[in-house]
């Protein structure tokens, strides 16, 4: 009876009601994710529409009748699927080089000593302030002198470190307690071992996070391959493929087909995104090192 009186006393207590500071709050995140959301929706719907109805004014929201048939065109005009796999050739290959490469530098300048660290280190901060378009030039003379400019690979070489993936590496490594790493080292456990077996399952939120800004970035690349591949259509990613869309987009007859070639390019963007998104959490609350 005790236990019946206690589960009637909870019940029947007051709920907490909602401040109104939380309201505000809630209600400007809820806008912020409607804003932010929009273009891609609307891009998504536009891509579903008819020619006659992309040109109405007021503008038609949702499509009368939803239809593929952008999407089969933009195959006409452009290469996909070479274009698709150029893409993913400079992605994959320029993240899976900056994970590699940050990883080690982060570790050496996390846990090692030596002379001028510290200033190498600001060295290598005061590049990322550097804007792009400062180091092109340099960059498109140094591959012309390799003999790349024309190729993927003169588009891979300059991308394969990153100043901002070192930073952050940096940072996450020096959370990872120096006496783990020493007992490794008593073990007889050589350093890449440490670093990929110890040090980077610690800091897994943060290759997370590298894996998808990285990716993004160099899938979205379009001022350096356009000025590397030099009208080498055969090695355009798909970014700058869809640029020929472009010319196709007179009075607004083919707008559905530009906006279907522009979410296809997305696509696995935010594919890796909901993917890593939920990899991400899962790894905060997962990591920590336990003595």
């Amino acid at each position: 009876m005790t236990f019946v009186v206690a589960d009637r006393r909870i019940l029947e207590r007051p709920r907490k009601k909602l401040r109104p500071a939380s309201a505000v709050l809630t209600l400007v995140i809820i806008v912020a994710a409607v804003v932010a959301a929009f273009p891609l929706a609307w891009m998504v719907l536009t891509s579903l529409k008819t020619p006659q109805e992309t040109m109405q004014v007021p503008p038609v929201w949702l499509p009368a009748s939803p239809n593929l048939d952008a999407y089969f065109q933009v195959a006409d005009v452009v290469e996909l699927g070479r274009s698709f796999v150029n893409s993913a050739t400079i992605a994959l290959v320029t993240t899976a080089a900056i994970l590699v490469t940050s990883l080690m530098a982060g570790y050496a300048f996390a846990k090692y000593r030596f002379k001028h660290r510290d200033l190498l280190f600001a060295v290598l901060i005061a590049t990322m302030f550097l804007p792009p378009i400062v180091t092109l030039i340099p960059l498109y003379r140094i591959t012309g002198y390799l003999g790349l400019n024309g190729s993927l690979a003169g588009v891979l070489v300059p991308n394969l470190a990153n100043a901002f993936g070192i930073f952050l590496m940096r940072q996450f490594i020096r959370g990872v307690p120096d006496e783990l790493i020493e007992a490794a080292r008593v073990d007889g456990a050589s350093e890449l071992r440490i670093l990929f077996q110890i040090v980077a399952p610690a800091v897994l939120p943060a290759i997370a996070a590298l894996t998808l800004f990285a990716f993004v970035y160099h899938w979205n690349s379009y001022l350096w391959p356009l000025t590397v591949l030099q009208g080498n259509a055969d090695a355009y990613p798909i970014v700058i493929s869809l640029s020929r869309l472009l010319s196709y987009n007179r009075g607004a007859m083919n707008t559905g087909l530009v906006m279907a070639g522009a979410t296809l390019a997305v696509l696995p963007p935010v594919l890796l995104f909901v993917v890593l998104q939920r990899f991400f959490v899962d790894s905060i609350v997962a990591s920590g090192v336990k003595g």
